[in-house]
């Protein structure tokens, strides 16, 4: 897929959002769940603003203007996005330092690179863009140093933010942008696009990404299986018991915004398995889910729901990952034990 592209899903309304130029909105919100390609369209969305041959509306992927932005070079478009983004991305390369991390913050430093940038002509006498991703990983001092500039606005520049958790930006921020929602498709339409791009098992894929393609896609690609291994274990130690040692290490192994999300997932399958429904994100482990979800306590299943939202919100500060892999598999596990079973402490 070129940069220029937007995703077969997104054309209805990306033409719709892009009709009125001649009254765009300086800046724009754009935001959805993660999976469903909200930094592609904003991408997308660059490449149509700067199009010198519109087609609809759309980039045509062929003038000089697209080949720019295809190449990564075109003079008025700008990406800002984290070092960590940029990692991922390919874009640059992984500290030579192993200790050093690349940050998952966009700085002020990045936020002040473009002044000078506001004071030139645009190249090619039209837009000028600069394209901020994911929002969410601006620091304060960033976010703050973007708002004085948002409240009076460089002439002929639109910015676009590509965001998965707009309530994670400074409303003030929030309040100068236009807020454009990106739906998930429907599921055929993710499936067919799925199979298209080589994926061999596209419904359990899409259905453990919670219906969002590009999540399926990238877990696909990365090799990851449909259940992760701490969630196999999870039900493996709620079914047949044993202690959590084992749990807890492999949830500090992974991100924990990753996990509290996994298990998210699974208490809705747990929960749709106590009324008799079958699960929406794991079917490959519906026998495990119905036969757990038949003993549950609704009770504790609740409080462990309301545990996992509280999570969720402090994900990207957790002060002790350890800690709180430790008290998650503990806790988690007896949520989900018959009465007068308990779970052995992990240490």
């Amino acid at each position: 897929m070129l940069m220029t592209d937007f995703l077969p899903w997104q054309h209805a309304p990306a033409r719709q959002w892009l009709t009125s130029r001649e009254r765009f909105a300086h800046a724009w919100l754009i935001h959805g769940q993660p999976g469903c390609g909200q930094m592609e369209f904003a991408l997308a969305g660059a490449a149509s603003l700067l199009c010198e041959s519109p087609r609809d509306g759309l980039a045509c992927g062929a003038c000089q203007a697209c080949r720019w932005v295809q190449s990564g070079n075109h003079p008025d478009l700008r990406r800002i996005r984290s070092d960590a983004q940029a990692v991922r991305e390919g874009a640059m390369d992984v500290a030579e330092d192993a200790k050093k991390q690349p940050s998952r913050e966009i700085r002020i430093e990045q936020i002040r690179s473009l002044l000078p940038w506001f004071n030139t002509a645009t190249h090619r006498g039209g837009w000028r863009v600069a394209l901020l991703y994911p929002a969410e990983s601006l620091n304060t001092i960033a976010a703050n140093a973007l708002l004085k500039i948002l409240e009076e606005p460089p002439e002929h520049t639109v910015f676009l933010l590509s965001a998965q958790a707009p309530d994670r930006l400074l409303p003030t921020l929030v309040s100068r942008c236009r807020r454009l929602p990106l739906a998930i498709p429907p599921v055929a339409e993710s499936l067919a696009w799925l199979e298209a791009q080589g994926i061999q098992d596209a419904a359990a894929r899409l259905a453990a990404a919670g219906n969002a393609p590009l999540l399926a896609l990238e877990q696909a690609r990365a090799g990851q299986p449909t259940t992760p291994e701490w969630l196999l274990l999870f039900l493996e130690r709620a079914s047949h018991g044993g202690d959590s040692a084992a749990l807890a290490d492999m949830l500090q192994a992974a991100e924990v915004s990753e996990w509290v999300d996994g298990f998210q997932r699974l208490w809705l399958d747990l929960s749709l398995g106590a009324h008799g429904l079958a699960p929406r994100y794991y079917p490959e482990q519906t026998a495990r889910i119905m036969a757990l979800a038949r003993a549950l306590d609704p009770a504790a299943l609740a409080r462990a729901a309301d545990w996992l939202r509280e999570q969720r919100r402090l994900a990207r500060h957790a002060l002790n990952p350890k800690l709180l892999a430790d008290h998650a598999a503990r806790y988690l596990l007896q949520s989900v034990q018959p009465a007068g079973r308990a779970v052995a402490r992990a240490d």
